[in-house]
């Protein structure tokens, strides 16, 4: 005799599920949390006030990285006049998915009001070989809102000898600013990674990339600064229409952080960094 369970039936393996919303508004000259909401796998801590006037969201996976058909949801509201920078407390990593699981998918969605600032500064993404992601960041933002952003990619850790040979990757990055879209970056690569890496219209032998967006009024003062800091790096940058764009492309993700570091403390006209990007 066998219990209800098919020994023929497939393997249904435990799959993890986060939703975070955090809400921010404006009280008398600081920013204040207003909406909080936690389920599943995501949490988000605040830590005390680094700099006078913003406040720092820092969230944190507790399912310790994201494997195939995870679901992940995070969205952040700011208030008119609101300054918030939300970070991440480590690098999340993305495992091997099988071949019949479908792939993690991770949603955020970025909502700024009018006058609000809002940065968002998740450390690295680091990709393991066979992994399955599908990602989108959503910004809606006012017409004078103020908003930057950095998404990194890293392609294996090259200290732990770490190569991606293949992977399925579907990672966009969406902005509209007063109603209309101002950005579509869409990032696909499927099948034999490792090999259109190595291409040069794509990523010239790069194991890690960096995206970082800056939308503001007066975006393009700063692009001067930003190429002089990027210096010799694998980089480009553009402004236009109240918008910077930044790509940098490095062989590993320390070095790529570098210039991510250096392009922040332009962008960010010095305030300091995050505490966990310090850790």
């Amino acid at each position: 005799m066998y219990d209800a369970a098919c020994l023929s039936d497939p393997v249904r393996l435990q799959r993890a599920v986060g939703e975070l919303r955090v809400g921010v508004k404006r009280y008398e000259d600081r920013t204040v949390l207003d909406d909080l909401r936690q389920a599943g796998c995501l949490k988000a801590r605040f830590p005390r006030r680094v700099v006078s006037g913003w406040m720092d969201v820092v969230t944190l996976n507790t399912g310790g990285g994201v494997a195939a058909g995870d679901r992940l949801d995070v969205a952040v509201a700011a208030a008119a006049g609101c300054q918030v920078t939300v970070s991440a407390q480590a690098a999340e990593r993305f495992y091997r998915a099988l071949d019949r699981d479908a792939p993690s998918r991770v949603r955020t969605s970025l909502t700024l009001a009018a006058g609000a600032a809002l940065e968002w500064l998740p450390q690295e993404t680091i990709l393991f070989d066979n992994c399955a992601l599908d990602r989108r960041l959503e910004l809606d933002m006012a017409a004078d809102a103020r908003f930057l952003g950095v998404e990194t990619l890293v392609f294996g850790r090259a200290a732990m000898g770490e190569t991606v040979r293949q992977a399925w990757l579907r990672d966009l990055i969406q902005v509209r600013r007063g109603g209309a879209l101002l950005l579509h970056d869409a990032i696909r690569l499927d099948g034999a990674v490792d090999g259109l890496l190595a291409r040069a219209a794509i990523g010239k032998g790069a194991r890690a990339l960096a995206t970082v967006v800056s939308v503001a009024p007066d975006a393009e003062r700063l692009l001067d600064p930003l190429r002089q800091a990027l210096g010799t790096a694998e980089a480009g940058a553009s402004a236009w229409n109240g918008m910077l764009i930044a790509r940098i492309l490095g062989p590993d993700g320390a070095c790529v952080r570098r210039s991510v570091v250096a392009a922040l403390d332009v962008l960010r006209e010095s305030r300091p960094l995050p505490r966990v990007w310090l850790c």
